[in-house]
């Protein structure tokens, strides 16, 4: 497993993106987290993925809320990640 970092911009704060993607990644049994980053424009997303689960994260990713508009999602590989995840949680 490896762990990613992706950075989500569009219109993704105040239109339940957080909350849509941990459902829809605890439904995939995916591990890490997800938050609101300070700039007010983007979210992070920190998990750890088999190649095989990363295509379907960003497709998640991609999908977002209903009311969301995702213009981009940077993947970024993450070194010495070594925190173990209890499940997909919303981070404040």
């Amino acid at each position: 497993m490896v762990s990613f970092r992706f950075t989500v911009f569009g219109k993704v704060q105040g239109v339940f993106y957080r909350k849509f993607i941990a459902q829809k990644l605890r439904q995939l049994g995916i591990r890490g987290y997800v938050r609101n980053l300070p700039d007010g424009k983007s979210v992070e997303v920190v998990a750890r993925l088999t190649e095989e689960e990363l295509e379907q994260v960003l497709e998640v990713l991609k999908e977002g809320s209903p009311m969301s508009d995702v213009e981009e999602v940077v993947v970024e590989e993450l070194d010495g990640d070594n925190l173990i995840y209890d499940g997909f949680e919303i981070r404040y």
